[in-house]
């Protein structure tokens, strides 16, 4: 139980499949780019697909498949690898992508917002410390920004640059 989505710790009812495995006969399966790249002409209409991308990889390409995916997971290798915020935000905000989007690998709890406000709904996170923290049910709480992000906020006074976090109804 290492995905965070919806504000909880919960179980995640996609099933990653290795490139060399057998797809199942249905549900929800996560593949790497490099087999959907190899596979989608073929691939089953009874699975729904997600896609995994390394941080690396070029948003373009994906464009056209956009689509197709329930799923994009962009994988984080070190916490300090800022790549992904920019291909979240690009997926959301230019290319409309409205599926999940998951952040996956070193994710730190400092990082939950931020990842948040780029764009990111779900994580699977490895870090055991972050995992204790949100299992005692701490949650990120930052609320006051300098510039708009996507997410439900508001400007702050007279400073159209000061932004806060709008609280859900």
């Amino acid at each position: 139980m290492r995905l965070f989505k919806n504000d909880s710790l919960q179980d995640d009812d996609w099933q990653k499949v290795d490139d060399d495995a057998p797809l199942p006969a249905s549900g929800k399966v996560l593949l790497s780019r490099k087999r959907w790249e190899t596979e989608k002409q073929n691939l089953s209409n009874h699975l729904a697909y997600g896609i995994t991308i390394e941080p690396a990889a070029t948003v373009e390409d994906l464009v056209p498949d956009l689509s197709h995916f329930g799923l994009i997971a962009i994988d984080f290798p070190k916490f300090s690898d800022g790549r992904g915020y920019s291909m979240a935000r690009e997926l959301r905000s230019y290319h409309g992508y409205k599926g999940e989007l998951r952040a996956t690998g070193d994710i730190l709890y400092d990082q939950l917002q931020l990842l948040a406000r780029c764009g990111f709904d779900s994580f699977d996170i490895k870090d055991e410390s972050t995992l204790a923290l949100l299992a005692e049910g701490r949650r990120p709480d930052l609320t006051r920004f300098y510039q708009p992000a996507l997410g439900a906020e508001e400007a702050v006074d007279t400073r159209p640059w000061a932004r806060r976090a709008r609280k859900a109804p």
